[in-house]
Order: structure tokens, then sequence, then C-alpha cells
């Protein structure tokens, strides 16, 4: 399989991506997504929407990268491509060329790191993770599949943030915290505790909003 990618999800997301595969030497086919009105256009008027998502098992030769902006919603477009027969290996891993990942810190396949991240040492960043433009990740911080990182974001060292969990931007999590699955942090909020997995907390100090659905 070659450098080719598609991008699934005609989002933001997607050209942000899409600028960092360039940026990184890699070529992007173009998009798929479920809005047959956007089918035969372009996202932000340069990427191509190549159609439906079912796309993606004709042109096997290509990898993939989910780029819709939540994890929640990453992880039902990876469920319903499972489906479809796409297999783990599809999925690519794209890192923009200004972020450099010590031998000691690993990014999983399907995860997108965008410009002025950083990686310190012995970062986990696994699956299908978002990590949005100059995200902070310290010593042994662990990032579950699915997770989103938004701008800004600021963890110290050992921090877990469980899967699908949201931390919006510029918040920042104390050493040794962790953020549950699902679970969302609000921008600018400072947590100092654990966040308890499928709650919404904001604040400084961040405190519970409310319980997800």
């Amino acid at each position: 399989m070659g450098n080719g990618l598609i991008l699934v999800a005609a989002s933001g997301l997607a050209l942000e991506t899409a600028e960092a595969a360039r940026a990184a030497g890699l070529e992007v086919a173009g998009c798929v997504d479920d809005d047959a009105a956007r089918w035969g256009g372009s996202a932000g008027g340069w990427l191509p929407i190549l159609g439906a998502l079912d796309l993606v098992v004709k042109h096997s030769d290509l990898r993939l990268v989910i780029c819709a902006g939540r994890g929640v919603v990453r992880e039902r477009i990876f469920g319903r491509l499972r489906a479809l027969g796409v297999p783990d290996d599809r999925y690519a891993t794209v890192v923009h060329p200004s972020v450099t990942v010590p031998p000691s810190c690993e990014v999983g396949a399907g995860s997108v790191v965008l410009a002025g991240a950083v990686l310190t040492a012995t970062v986990t960043v696994r699956r299908h993770v978002v990590v949005m433009p100059n995200v902070t990740l310290t010593h042994d911080d662990v990032v579950d599949d699915f997770a989103t990182l938004c701008a800004g974001a600021t963890l110290g060292g050992a921090v877990r943030i469980g899967r699908a969990a949201y931390v919006g931007m510029a918040a920042s999590v104390r050493e040794e915290v962790s953020v549950g699955a699902a679970a969302t942090l609000g921008m600018g909020a400072v947590l100092l505790r654990d966040l308890p997995p499928g709650q919404t907390w904001a604040g400084v100090p961040a405190r519970p909003l409310s319980h997800n659905a």
C-alpha cells in the first residue's frame, strides 16, 4: 500500500489533516462523506469529495484516516468501516513534520498529530486519536483510542486520557490525573482531580457540569 490517502468525513478536521499529510509528503486523493448532496464537490473549495463511505472498499490501495472531530463519532465510523470489511492495517498515521516523535514515544494507526504539538518522553498516543495544534504531552502520558485533544491543551506527567474523551482548547490537566472514557473537559479548564467517565467538567478548578446521556 502506497502513500495515498482517503479521508473519511468531509470536515474541518479533514482539511487540517489533508494539509498536514501533504506537508509530510503524503498524497491525498480526497474524502468520502455520507452527505450525497456534497458528492462531486469539494471541502474548503479544494479537497475533493469522492462519494459515499463504501468507496473505500473499491479503493483498497489507498489508506484511510477518519476525520470526524468527536471521538465518539470516529468510533462509530470505525465500526461501520469494519462491517464493510476494512482491516485495521488500512489506517494511516498523519504527523505534521513540525512535530518530533521521540524514540520513547508512539503514535498509533489512524491518529492525527497537527502542527506544533510536543511529545516529550514515553508518551503513548493510541489509535484514532486527534491531537490538535500546540498540544503538550509530557512524560508517561497515555491517550486512549478515539480521544480528542483540542488546540493548546496541556497534560502534566503520567496523565491518562480515556477512550473517546474530549479535552477542550487550552485546558490543563494536572500530573497523575485521569480523564475518564467519553468524558469532556471544557475549554480553558484546569483539572486537578480525576474526571469520571461520561461526565462533563469545566472551570478553574474544573467541576462537574452534567452527565452525558
